[in-house]
């Protein structure tokens, strides 16, 4: 196991390969408002959009929320429709532009580990971040900087998108003993036509695919071919990569370093086999950071 810089990640893959990135963009979900009838302080997750103004949300605190119960955050309202539900709420939005009302009044959320305010709240946003529609930053394309973009085709290595909206249950720890009991909730997963040419060429000229974070690899393998492949389209996925899992998209995959008892240690696990212990040791060892604003690691699948 070596040790690089971001910056070197061009001369450790190859030409030909393909690097494939999630594009989504983290929305400025966390609003704060008032309890009609009490003026209690209830503050709101929104996870994602479910109808025109039907949207799934977590609220906190949710013990005492019922359907009827009216939020209020100064330019619009929420009223609860169902729930609470493992602290989940559904609630219908009353505004003419949800997403604008939710931008100007919402916050990033930022990870609950982290502590104090982003002076730039964009440092939470990827170079890639196109439409919003995540809780949550794929945090491995926080690594991308122009510079390392332009290395990546001046390298003849080329690039692809996928949009795959993090939420909750990506992040979210597992509450059970055994892996198997842990039931993944569904998220919003799009390839793009361009990606799965882009992928079918890569295979036709020998190169890798290699995958910018978890979340791709999630996206990319719900939509598997069989073939190596993927098929282009969207859909929701409640795939939960783990050990025994079949993976015949992805070859390499960009990483951060994640909390134990997470999903998304498990789906390394599931790409890497038993080394990922090994690769963890070593970071350790040698003083990386861990988690969203930490380092990142370069991972070859098991058996490739």
């Amino acid at each position: 196991m070596t040790d690089h810089t971001f910056l070197s990640l061009a001369d450790l893959l190859e030409p030909g390969d393909l690097v494939v990135v999630n594009e989504t963009r983290v929305r400025a979900a966390r609003v704060v408002g008032a309890r009609t009838g009490t003026g209690g302080v209830i503050e709101l997750l929104i996870l994602e959009r479910l109808g025109d103004v039907t949207w799934e949300a977590l609220a906190k605190p949710a013990r005492r929320l019922r359907p009827g119960v009216v939020v209020d955050f100064g330019d619009f309202r929420a009223t609860i429709t169902d729930g609470p539900e493992e602290g989940r709420v559904i609630v219908e939005l009353d505004a003419a532009d949800p997403e604008r009302a939710i931008a100007e009044r919402g916050s990033v959320p930022l990870p609950p580990y982290f502590t104090g305010d982003l002076v730039d709240p964009k440092r939470y946003q990827t170079m890639f971040a196109a439409a919003p529609g995540s809780t949550a930053a794929p945090t491995a394309g926080l690594h991308f900087t122009p510079e390392v973009t332009q290395r990546l085709e001046e390298s003849g290595i080329g690039m692809a998108c996928v949009d795959l909206h993090v939420s909750l249950d990506t992040f979210r720890p597992i509450a059970v003993e055994d892996v198997e009991d842990h039931q993944m909730h569904s998220e919003w997963c799009v390839v793009p036509a361009k990606t799965a040419e882009a992928v079918a060429e890569t295979r036709r000229g020998g190169g890798s695919v290699v995958a910018i974070g978890t979340t791709v690899v999630r996206a990319l393998e719900a939509m598997a071919d069989g073939a190596g492949g993927v098929e282009a389209g969207e859909k929701r996925t409640d795939l939960f990569l783990k050990p025994g899992s079949e993976i015949t998209v992805v070859d390499t995959l960009v990483t951060n370093f994640h909390l134990p008892g997470s999903t998304l240690l498990v789906l390394l696990a599931a790409f890497m086999g038993d080394r990922w212990q090994e690769a963890y040791e070593t970071a350790l060892h040698r003083g990386y950071r861990f988690l969203s604003f930490g380092d990142a690691m370069l991972a070859a699948r098991a058996g490739t």
